[in-house]
């Protein structure tokens, strides 16, 4: 079977699919469409903007569909009438009903940011972080009705440096997820792709990160409190407070000291060195509202954060 045989409906939304649907691209798969969320207001002119993938996919005239619900019935005809051999489905924001799954002669094939079994759902790249993980990975999956239920296809592994944010490892794993699809392909074309069941005794879920997860409780130990900084950067972002203002604060690494938790232990143009539980944090970086985010140096110049102050 060739590449360009295949009818392929390729499914995503935001930078995270770009590299997927260049790789399904570069290997002349016939896409016959993109659906991609619809445009929405950004920035403070609130002016409407395409999502990632239209933009990509309009560069290569490829036809961009952008319904506001897929399961409605004229959206399930649209696609039925591209007759669609394949259908590939990155981060793309909405759930595909069983009409739809049913639809093409492949199925339907999702490039999910886990290692499956483990963190099914919306977050995993974060969650991963935020639980101290050491290695991830992207794992391609036949969809079926449940969420990220389905057999494994492929899956490609990475280590998770000690100090990498989750906004740093979402980049890399784009790209890994390209490589995973394109060794999903090839072995599709050559007969030789074999699904494998999710053993569901080692399943776990990865809600959508909320902005109050990003409280910092610095009862909890050092290790803990690094993990959820750089899990939850750039979004929704670790806080914590000050003289009763939020802030912000990211870029952590961990150090000796102790003391109080929550406790100032030193404040230079090194960082902010504060307490935990067990062990204490640097800060590289922090915020205070209405303001830029500045380094721990120039925050430290337009702002007293004395010895013994105490956050939280």
């Amino acid at each position: 079977m060739k590449a360009q045989e295949i009818r392929t409906v390729f499914m995503g939304t935001p930078d995270f699919a770009l590299e997927t649907l260049r790789g399904l691209i570069d290997a002349g798969l016939n896409l016959v469409g993109v659906y991609t969320q619809p445009d929405r207001p950004k920035g403070r002119g609130n002016k409407l903007t395409p999502p990632p993938v239209k933009e990509l996919a309009q560069q290569h005239d490829i036809p961009v569909f952008q319904p506001l619900k897929l399961r409605a019935p004229e959206a399930v005809a649209e696609l039925q009438a591209l007759a669609p051999d394949l259908i590939v489905v990155v981060a793309y924001g909405q759930i595909l009903p069983q009409s739809i799954l049913d639809l093409p002669r492949f199925g339907c094939i999702n490039v999910h940011a886990s290692l499956l079994p483990k963190y099914r759902g919306a977050a995993p790249i974060n969650k991963a972080v935020v639980d101290g993980e050491t290695e991830t990975g992207v794992t391609t999956m036949q969809m079926d009705i449940g969420l990220d239920t389905g057999d494994m296809l492929v899956k490609k592994k990475i280590k998770i440096g000690p100090n990498e944010t989750a906004g740093e490892l979402y980049d890399r794993l784009a790209l890994v997820g390209r490589e995973a699809m394109d060794e999903t392909l090839v072995k599709l074309l050559n007969g030789t792709l074999v699904a494998e069941k999710q053993d569901n005794n080692f399943t776990s879920y990865a809600a959508m990160m909320k902005k109050e997860e990003g409280l910092i409780d610095w009862d909890r130990p050092a290790i803990a409190v690094h993990n959820q900084v750089r899990g939850l950067a750039p979004w929704p972002g670790a806080y914590t407070f000050l003289n009763g203002e939020t802030l912000k604060i990211s870029r952590t690494v961990l150090c000796e000291g102790g003391g109080k938790p929550g406790t100032v232990l030193s404040a230079d143009a090194s960082g902010v060195v504060v307490a935990c539980s067990e062990g204490a944090i640097r800060i590289g970086e922090l915020q205070l509202p209405g303001k830029k985010r500045l380094s721990a140096a120039d925050f430290l110049r337009g702002q007293s954060l004395p010895i013994g102050s105490v956050l939280g």
